[in-house]
Order: C-alpha cells, then structure tokens, then sequence
C-alpha cells in the first residue's frame, strides 16, 4: 500500500481535490476553529464544570455522503472526542439529514446513541454551502445537571436510566436559527442549576456559529472540493498512522484484564474486563467476550465507550502522537456481547460513571500489551476518578452543590522508557483541567485544606511511578455526599518492564467532634493514630487502625451508606492509587533516588527497601544536607 507521502502529485491532487501543501493549510485552519470554538467557550462558560473542569469538546465532521467523517478535533475531553463521530452520525440519520435547515441546532443526550452519559449534551450545527449540507461543527459539553435522583448525578448508586436524569433523543434546540421553546422547556423543566445552564446553551449557541463561519470561510477560499477532499485527507492520514503502529506488534492473540470493586448495589460482586486482542498484519481485533455482564448500578459502559477506550489504550501504547478522528479506528474492529459491563442495554443496564468500567478496559489492554513491548511498556496510572459529589443548604436556606472537585479526581501516571511518571494529571481517557482552589472555595462552602503527593506512593522502579494524591476538604455546612472510588481492591498502577505497582489509596471521614480544623486550629494528620477516630468510606483498611493495608485488611465498601451525611467541620479524605513504576527498581540512578528522599516522594526507609539506596540525614530539616552512603548501598544492591 502506498504511503501518503509517497503518491505522485498528481495523484494526490485526484485523491484529494488540492495539493498537499493545501490540504495541511485547511486542516490546520480547521484546528483553529474548533480550538477559537474551544476558546470562547472556555471563557464564557458558567458551569463550574465547564469552566474549571474543561468538560467538553468540539469537533468538525463531514456531510452524509462522505459517512460523517470526524475530521478534526479540540484538544478536550478524550471521551467526548472518541464517541461524536458516532454521535452525529446517530443522531443525524435518526432526525435526517434531509430535513436539517441552515441555522437548526440538533442536540442529542442518549448515551446508547451517542455515547457519554446524560449530563453531556451533544450539539450539532449543520453547515450548508449554496443550500447543500457540506459539513457539520459540534459541540458536546457537560451540563452541571440534567434531573434525576442525585443532584449533579454522580453517583455508582442509581440503578436504571430513569434515576440518571433526562434522556434527549435527537431533537432541535434551534430551528433556523430560532429557539424551540418546547425543546428548552423539556430541559430546564427537568434540570436543576437552570440559571447556569441557560447562558452556557446561549455560549454554545454562538460557537456553533463561529466555527460555521470559519468553514465556510475555508470554503470560499479554497473551494468545496478541497474542503471535502482534506476532510477524508486528515481522517486517512490518522488511519495510516494507527496502521503503521499496530503493524510492529507481532502476530498474535494477547488477552488482559482490569477490574472494578463492586458497583452501588452491594460488595458481593467484582467486576472484571477481559479482552483479547487479535493482531494480523496492520489490523487488530479487541474482543470483549469474558467481560461481566452488566452492573446492577450505572457504573456501566456502551459500545461506544468502549470503542474510544480501545483506541487510548493503543495509541498511548503504539503512538501518542496520532491524530485523533474517525480514521484511527480504521484498522480496529470491536467484538463484544451485548449487556456486559462494557456493552449494556437499557434499562436496567444505566450509564453513568462509563470512565470508571472504561478506564479498566485500558488497563486490560495494557496488561495485553506490554509483555510483548518490552521497553517500550507503560505503566498503569491512578485508575479511579473517585469522584466527589456533595450538596447542602447554606445557614440562609440557599442551596449549594460541589460536583467533582473534591474527590480524588486527579492524580498520577505511571512511567515510561522515557522518565517518572507524572504526580497530577487525569486518567488516560480524560484530558481536562484541575480546578483552582479559588473558585472550589467560591462555589460553594467548602476549604481545602490540602492537596499534595503522599511518601513512599509511586510504583518502584528504574522509572518512579508517579505519587498518589492526598486531598482533605473541610465541609463548612451540612452536607450530603456521594462517593465513588471503584480500585481500591487491586492496583491499578501495575507495573511495567520489571517496574512495581504502585499502592492503592483510601477514602475516610474525619468527624467533626472528632477533629474540627476549626476548633482545633490544626490540619487532620497523617499519622497512623489519627485514623482511628475515622469513619473509613473505602480501601483495604485494618478493622482497628483503619489504616491501610492491602496484605491483611478488611475491604470497605464505598456504597455501604450510600449516601454519606456529615456536620459541619468534618473533613473527607482522598487518597488516589500510586502510578507503577518502569524497569527495575534497583537499576534506578542512586542520585534520582537521592532527590526523591529530599523532595519527599521517597522516605529513607522506602530508598533502602525499595530502591536499596542508603540515604543518610533529615530530609524534613535539612534536605539539603542528605547524602548517600555509597558502601552501604553497594551492599544492598549486590546482596
């Protein structure tokens, strides 16, 4: 098969109705748009979520003739990105494409249509040139609230699609460019936060018509047919990248596996993904049969989901580098029964936390995978959002909601042939912003008192995994809360190359009587004693300490109060699951190690236990003084 830059000239302007250096011009004219889109929404947007979280995506596809084409992508939220080309397309060919108007707005919610879950919204904006349909711009971003039973909905605890909120089937919000009253009052009758939502559907509006502005403009500068000719040029160029990468795997059958707690109905059944990936040639087959059937809470998954987590899981494996767009899955085909984990039906099958199931099946294809990539291996990262959901009432009566920033939603990666795996980042398939303190603090009656990276937390290795997260936030009302932390059993940061896994975390609650900041003057501590007065939400924990431990401790379930009601003072606690390490812990440069003792990734006794470092001094009071004991760690190290 011949390589794009390899086809004649002449051949290519054929192909692709302009030269090549044409086609790069409008591709990367067609970035600018949906990241200008990105932009403008970003800065207008009112939902914390949106605003802080960066909680959505923008996307251009071609028109129906071409099959929808994903062409270009925002440098979102990866989830988002993965499922709107099936999205538009679904949604689309159910409304038809012949009744579209220029100015309607189609939305669509469903995630067995479009993917997602029902908080994410997806907009599509039809672009017509000389009265034709030629392209399409969107936008899916997550609505703080959508109705159902918990507000902001996150939450493992509901059990069917009913629970989750309001499903939208393809339906217009705007018809030639004019409001549909009865499309906004379905929404806003059944949502909470409606003056939020409001003026970020009015934002999102405007984007749309931005970037169909910018198509067009592309359009009337280059010509129709170029324009369509580069749309199929960027999906072909990604298709013959992931084609190139899935061709220096051997041949072969790989299978892997991840897992989930439990879900929101009880801890008596784990979860488990399997896969199987079949690679012939430049194609691979993932094959989902093995994986459970459907949770009994919507902890579950679509198809669609689980497409997207195929393609993170190789390209982060095979090549980061690959664009993006509907040609990346072009040599990948998905097997899988229906009404598993990964694959579920309505409506007891109910999606909503799809990231969580999702997220296990690319550390399945990691564990596929990296035995037969040797240095080229990754490390699993943090696993589990552990997503914070808490509301309340203010002393006015006001009431107040904090949704997903006071969990453990960030934390580490694991490492790499290349270096440490990052401390602070977010799950493989997501790609958003951590939000700043300020604004967490703003929204609602909460302090957070600390977030930094816990000792002795990142997977040993040549490469250190990246260090969990510890998180305490001072809940200054009453509250309400839910929370979700789904790998606490079993590591999800395994490692790689001989690299070792990095610990799993916990969740527990420091009791206001107990431990009040504001009547004691102090932060809860860390030490070991200071768990017993807790109330443990999740992780392997010692019945008595309540500390951890994964060797002989008790699992405790994070659903077994379903929903978690505290006082005023009382303090929740996030520790996230360690990053893995890469290669062998003992070939680590003793100097590196030396570094992580002084900044406190590594205490003394992990440097001579794990890495068989011997480091000598006071890295608290004097980390600049500490030095290796080079006989003694000769010692260890050939011992």
């Amino acid at each position: 098969m011949t390589l794009l830059k390899d086809l004649p000239e002449a051949e290519f302007r054929q192909t692709y109705h302009c030269d090549r250096f044409t086609a790069s011009v409008i591709t990367n004219r067609l970035r600018h748009a949906v990241e200008h889109m990105s932009t403008g929404f970003l800065r207008e947007a009112f939902s914390p979520i949106i605003r802080d979280w960066y909680d959505f995506a923008c996307t251009i596809s071609g028109p129906p003739e071409q099959d929808y084409p994903m062409s270009v992508v925002s440098n979102s939220l990866v989830v988002f990105l993965g499922t709107m080309a099936d999205a538009v397309r679904n949604s689309v060919e159910e409304y038809g494409p012949d009744n579209l108007r220029p100015g309607d707005v189609l939305i669509c919610n469903d995630p067995y249509r479009a993917g997602t879950h029902v908080n994410d919204v997806c907009f599509i904006h039809p672009v017509f040139a000389d009265d034709r349909l030629v392209s399409f711009v969107n936008l899916r971003a997550h609505q703080l609230d959508i109705g159902g039973t918990v507000p902001g909905g996150f939450s493992g605890t509901k059990t069917n699609v009913y629970e989750n909120g309001l499903v939208i089937p393809p339906v217009l919000l705007y018809s030639q460019g004019r409001p549909v009253r009865s499309t906004f009052s379905l929404i806003f009758d059944n949502s909470r936060f409606g003056g939020l939502l409001l003026p970020d559907f009015k934002s999102i509006h405007q984007q749309l018509q931005l970037g169909a502005r910018l198509v067009l403009d592309n359009i009337e500068r280059y010509g129709l047919d170029a324009y369509l000719g580069t749309l199929r040029y960027a999906c072909d160029t990604s298709a013959e990248r992931m084609r190139a990468a899935i061709a220096r795997i051997p041949d072969g059958d790989y299978t892997g596996t991840g897992l989930i707690d439990a879900d929101g109905l009880d801890d008596t059944v784990d979860y488990a993904v399997h896969v199987t990936l079949r690679k012939r040639g430049h194609d691979i087959e993932a094959d989902l049969s093995g994986t459970s059937t459907q949770a009994r809470t919507c902890i579950n998954a679509s198809m669609l989901d689980s497409k997207t987590a195929v393609a993170v899981g190789l390209t982060m494996l095979l090549d980061p580098q690959i664009p993006f767009t509907s040609g990346t899955w072009r040599s990948v085909d998905l097997v899988g029964p229906m009404g598993s984990l990964l694959s579920s039906l309505p409506p007891d099958g109910g999606i909503f936390l799809f990231w969580e199931s999702t997220g296990a099946l690319v550390s399945a294809i990691f564990d596929a995978l990296n035995p037969v990539l040797g240095e080229n291996a990754v490390a699993g990262d943090y696993g589990s959002t552990n997503t914070h959901n808490a509301n309340g009432l203010l002393p006015d009566g006001t009431p107040w909601a904090n949704i997903a920033q006071c969990g453990g939603e960030h934390g580490p990666w694991g490492a790499t042939k290349e270096g440490d795996g990052d401390s602070y980042t977010v799950l493989f398939t997501l790609n958003n912003l951590d939000p700043p303190t300020e604004a967490i603090e703003h929204d609602a009656p909460v302090v957070v008192l600390r977030k930094e990276h816990a000792i002795d937390t990142g997977g040993p290795g040549t490469h250190r995994g990246g260090a969990a997260n510890l998180k305490d936030t001072l809940w200054l009302t009453d509250a309400e809360h839910y929370s979700s932390p789904f790998h606490t059993k079993v590591s999800s940061g395994v490692g790689a190359a001989g690299g070792e896994a990095g610990p799993c975390g916990g969740v527990w609650i420091f009791p206001a009587d107990h431990h009040d900041p504001r009547e004691t003057g102090a932060l809860v501590g860390t030490e070991a004693q200071t768990y017993r007065t807790s109330d443990p939400v999740a992780g392997v924990l010692d019945p008595q300490s309540r500390v951890l431990d994964p060797a002989n401790g008790t699992y405790h379930y994070f659903a077994s109060t379903p929903v978690w009601r505290t006082k005023a003072g009382s303090v929740f606690r996030y520790l996230t699951n360690g990053g893995g390490g890469w290669g062998s812990p003992f070939a680590r440069d003793a100097e590196a190690v030396l570094r992580d003792v002084r900044d406190e990734y590594v205490s003394i006794e992990g440097a001579a236990r794990d890495y068989g470092v011997v480091v000598v001094g006071d890295p608290h009071h004097d980390p600049e003084g500490l030095t290796i004991d080079r006989e003694a760690t000769a010692e260890l190290r050939t011992g």
